[in-house]
């Protein structure tokens, strides 16, 4: 008689075999390769992981653009820029589009390298030799004095800030021919070379003058005297003259407080979001209109909106926050966060949640950097998402796991920072993404959808490739419960192996923007056939 227990017909007939092993040599799926690099795309940063080296992902990703047309590379790139804010992958990208298909790399560059950043990280990536060659090539080295012709001397001066390449050394390398004796001056100024200062644009004469008019720093008496001053002042004086310039090209100067009070009243979302803790150091927040005025600016839905934040850069601002920042900078980044996850789909029926709490989760979200390491680890990103599906499904079941599925309280109407938090902070141990499937199988539960936010590395119940993985297994006997219950995996780890195979039931989908919350809603919303997230990337239009 046929062994029972291999050829059992009980559990799993319907779960295709595995055909891969992950980063901990369990049984997976090997993602296709347009699913693999949108997922490397989507969720790296060209920094080491848990896993896997900075080299590592950039040799992946270089191969995996081998196997795919150069179409799909175009389209990715869009959508990595537009929609997954993401920086270092898309400018890779483009690199790559431009020794691939230059029709295709013209078409893109100014959708995708659309700052002076993307435009330094693209010259990087071409002069290091990663897509083949060290210098930028025709193409490249047209767009790059295309750029630069486009700009006003305003947004070229206030571009110069940044190295390694400085826009100085983008100016030498490609040799842009200067459109008149402004911007000659400037080009000059830029790279060291004498200059008519007579012909510099007004911003830079009056950045110049700046500099040479800046005080010393108060000593500690005046500083003193100083804060004094501003917390008895009804109507402080916030306009110091400063000059409408980067934050970066100021603060190595010796500043007052008039002049660092005028820098937070003008400053853009983002440079305010990463220097709360710096403006409170230098007594800014002594004055309640200028704590008004920076909560104000924090909780604006359209700055929220234009700075294209990740919820987890958010959450960052939160945790890293000093103690001593007014409880009104706190309440504003708390309102902001629940701005920036407001695409959280509303979904009907019964909702599972499952953050993934394990020790691999513990890894920074963008990888290791050396002397800029995030301190947002995956589990607090996993953490933030299930309680921002939390804030939008009241009745949702939320159930974090390891090795096993870990018994947490939550209150719904707490905010997303608060549940975030207490979702953050369970502990870790082994990974078994099956672990809340099988709890739910006991308990013979029916979930019409179920969201894993994970890295997919799962290895403590895995079992032999021919019975796929564990968590397939178990999802197959809840779809015996629930036929039309669908499973979202977010991975948000750069890997290309994952434990659900992409079918009509089954979204993996990754990335950290507000790019993924709209992807569920329409796949929760809609029947969809084939691989949902690739399709959506592929229809992505190409200017």
């Amino acid at each position: 008689m046929a062994n029972k227990t291999l050829f059992t017909s009980k559990r799993g007939s319907r779960v295709p075999a595995a055909n891969a092993r992950n980063e901990q040599g369990a049984v997976a799926y090997q993602r296709s390769a347009t699913q693999a690099l949108a997922q490397y795309v989507a969720t790296g940063c060209l920094n080491g992981t848990f896993y896997a080296s900075a080299d590592e992902q950039l040799d992946r990703v270089v191969e995996l653009c081998k196997a795919v047309d150069a179409g799909f590379i175009a389209r990715l790139a869009v959508y990595a820029r537009r929609s997954a804010y993401m920086k270092d992958m898309p400018a890779l990208l483009c690199a790559v589009l431009s020794t691939r298909d230059a029709e295709l790399f013209d078409r893109v560059a100014f959708e995708v390298l659309d700052n002076a950043k993307m435009v330094r990280v693209f010259v990087q990536i071409m002069r290091s030799g990663a897509v083949g060659r060290k210098s930028l090539g025709t193409r490249p080295k047209r767009f790059v004095q295309e750029w630069l012709y486009k700009l006003s001397d305003e947004q070229l001066f206030r571009s110069s800030v940044g190295q390694n390449p400085s826009i100085s050394d983008v100016i030498k390398m490609v040799h842009p021919r200067p459109r008149d004796a402004n911007r000659a001056a400037l080009y000059a100024y830029l790279i060291g070379k004498d200059y008519d200062a007579e012909a510099l644009p007004s911003l830079v004469a009056e950045y110049e003058a700046f500099k040479d008019r800046a005080l010393n720093g108060p000593n500690p008496p005046a500083l003193k005297k100083a804060l004094r001053m501003l917390r008895k002042s009804k109507g402080f004086d916030f306009d110091a003259n400063v000059p409408d310039v980067p934050f970066q090209m100021l603060t190595a100067l010796p500043l007052g407080l008039r002049e660092w009070a005028s820098i937070a009243k003008n400053a853009s979302w983002q440079m305010t979001r990463m220097n709360l803790n710096t403006f409170q150091r230098h007594g800014l927040f002594e004055h309640p209109d200028l704590v008004n005025r920076v909560a104000n600016r924090l909780r604006n839905p359209e700055r929220i909106k234009k700075a294209r934040v990740f919820p987890y850069q958010l959450l960052a601002a939160y945790m890293n926050a000093e103690a001593s920042l007014p409880q009104a900078i706190k309440n504003a980044l708390q309102d902001a966060l629940e701005i920036a996850v407001e695409n959280v789909p509303s979904i009907e029926g019964k909702v599972v949640l499952c953050p993934d709490s394990s020790g691999s989760m513990q890894s920074p979200v963008t990888g290791h950097r050396r002397g800029s390491t995030t301190a947002v680890k995956c589990v607090d990103v996993a953490a933030l998402v299930a309680a921002a599906f939390l804030r939008k499904n009241q009745d949702a079941q939320v159930l974090p796991f390891m090795e096993k599925v870990r018994n947490v309280e939550l209150n719904p109407r707490d905010s997303v920072m608060t549940n975030a938090k207490t979702l953050s902070s369970l502990g870790w141990g082994g990974t078994n993404c099956s672990a809340p499937l099988k709890w739910l199988n006991d308990r013979r539960e029916a979930p019409d959808l179920v969201v894993f936010i994970s890295d997919n590395e799962s290895w403590v119940n895995s079992g032999p490739s021919r019975q796929g993985t564990a968590m397939m297994q178990e999802w197959e006997v809840l779809k015996r419960r629930n036929a039309k219950a669908k499973l979202v995996c977010i991975d948000i780890q750069p890997y290309s192996t994952a434990q659900a195979t992409s079918r009509r039931d089954i979204l993996n989908v990754g990335g950290f923007s507000d790019s993924v919350f709209s992807a569920i809603a329409d796949f929760a919303r809609h029947p969809i056939d084939g691989d949902y997230w690739v399709s959506k990337i592929e229809d992505v239009q190409i200017p």
